[in-house]
């Protein structure tokens, strides 16, 4: 009965993993290029032991600028994995995740031209963990992202959304 339990316990830490590299796989390849640079800046801190992969997006914006620029806004969770930072195989699904681990929430917002990430403005990254996050933060990630200096004359990257987002 153990066996079969700790079977059935490691089959649904590899199926979520998939999933959410089937989740990461859909978004379309701006917004992939987005959590990449995320990761990026989250592996590059010392203080990170697990490897993370995308877990899902909360809310997405973008504003079509015209000749070939964008602009974004995402907000998605990472998630640790049971794979130890630098020794991830070549296969990520063979990282399952953890769930002793919080979420790891991050905000970023960027410019593209031509689907490649501008450095000027310079990419938005913001990532903490859920725990930490405050409603001041959230606010602050907003604000920041809306008063970049993008496009004079063109509506703020998350005024597309809806109340109630």
């Amino acid at each position: 009965m153990a066996f079969l339990l700790t079977v059935l316990l490691l089959a649904a830490g590899v199926l979520s993993s998939t999933e959410a590299q089937e989740a990461y796989s859909k978004l379309s390849e701006p917004y992939r290029k987005g959590v990449d640079l995320a990761l990026q800046q989250l592996n590059n801190h010392s203080a990170i032991q697990h490897h993370f992969l995308f877990f899902k997006s909360t809310l997405m914006s973008d504003i079509n600028a015209g000749f070939n620029v964008n602009f974004y806004y995402h907000n998605f969770y990472l998630k640790a994995t049971k794979c130890t930072k630098g020794s991830v195989p070549p296969d990520p699904k063979k990282c399952a995740f953890r769930n002793d681990k919080p979420l790891i929430d991050c905000a970023i917002c960027y410019k593209t031209f031509g689907g490649e990430i501008e450095q000027a403005p310079k990419p938005y990254v913001h990532c903490v963990h859920k725990p930490a996050l405050t409603e001041k933060m959230k606010k602050g990630r907003v604000d920041h992202c809306n008063t970049l200096s993008y496009n004079q004359g063109s509506p703020t990257l998350l005024s597309v959304l809806g109340s109630g987002d």
